[in-house]
């Protein structure tokens, strides 16, 4: 196998009729009359979607926006002019006042204020974990930010209680969005499609019953730059493909690069496709111009993360 910067590559039409086939396919089967998305706003939503318009036709698309208070206008901005570019119905539903009835916010802020007591109305939070993995050794702890109605921001290192307490809570808007997607779906005899890429689903960046509950997940073997030469080559709005992709999940802004990822997006496809096929290590080192601790550290993060969400890529085990 020849590894090179161009080895993720592809042939941008055959890879259309590719995915085009299996998403018609499924819809056949499966006697739906139709396909029901997400649309966030960013690349691999905007890219589902304008493969399942090819699949089935506009007027057999639904997208849904699903903002809640903490999402960023321009998500909804960009998601609604991408739905107008492919011509399909759009409804816009705020999950806001689920999320407050079931305390999602409360919950949240709740581990904030432990650490920070004059944490409220008015301030952000996002959470990262340590940046630069190539280049120094370190575990995946996540760091609490959170940004004051002045601007000032405080940092601290999460424990791992106080850090599932802010998942945990974060994840209810992935499964409250889920949760509208299946009534309109199961409402039209639709089904539900995904937008988790390669990278994301390899590291369990998608949350059991939330994003990842779908029923088909037509990019989940592209890797991000293959999402994003798709994109370009369906008409994927230029706003979309020039923004960051980002979760869009908390008060303040993070990109996925911060949030979890810990490297470029270039280089992280790269070398995970190297940890993927067993490229050896001097090829890899010699093509993409790193160190061998580096490529190391970037493996150790793939495996970890790999094995820590080995659970969420399969069905729940039982006696049958």
């Amino acid at each position: 196998m020849v590894f090179s910067k161009d080895v993720l590559k592809i042939d941008r039409p055959a890879e259309v009729r590719k995915i085009v086939a299996f998403i018609r396919e499924r819809v056949h089967s499966w006697r739906r009359k139709g396909i029901v998305i997400g649309l966030s706003g960013g690349v691999d939503s905007a890219l589902s979607t304008a493969l399942s318009v090819e699949a089935v036709g506009k007027d057999k698309v639904l997208a849904l926006l699903l903002p809640d208070r903490d999402s960023s206008p321009q998500s909804a901005e960009f998601a609604l002019e991408q739905a107008r570019a492919l011509g399909i119905e759009a409804l816009t539903i705020d999950i806001t006042p689920v999320l407050e009835a079931f305390g999602t916010y409360e919950k949240r802020d709740a581990v904030a204020k432990s650490i920070y007591p004059d944490f409220g109305d008015g301030h952000k939070l996002k959470i990262t974990l340590p940046a630069d993995i190539l280049n120094r050794d370190g575990y995946n702890f996540f760091t609490l930010t959170t940004i004051d109605p002045e601007g000032g921001t405080r940092t601290t290192r999460l424990t791992g209680d106080q850090t599932q307490g802010i998942v945990a809570a974060t994840n209810t808007k992935h499964r409250t969005r889920m949760m509208a997607q299946y009534y309109h779906a199961e409402k039209l005899n639709y089904l539900v499609c995904g937008a988790t890429n390669r990278c994301e689903a390899l590291q369990g960046l998608f949350v059991k019953y939330g994003d990842g509950g779908v029923d088909i997940e037509p990019i989940a073997h592209l890797y991000k730059d293959q999402v994003f030469q798709l994109a370009e080559h369906m008409g994927v709005i230029p706003e979309i493909l020039s923004r960051a992709p980002c979760p869009d999940t908390y008060s303040a802004p993070v990109t996925d690069e911060e949030w979890f990822f810990r490297m470029p997006l270039k280089t992280l496809d790269l070398l995970l496709y190297a940890w993927e096929n067993k490229i050896e290590m001097p090829e890899i080192c010699r093509v993409m111009e790193l160190e061998e601790d580096q490529v190391r550290r970037a493996f150790r993060d793939f495996a970890s993360k790999h094995q820590a969400t080995e659970h969420l890529r399969h069905f729940p085990p039982s006696l049958l």
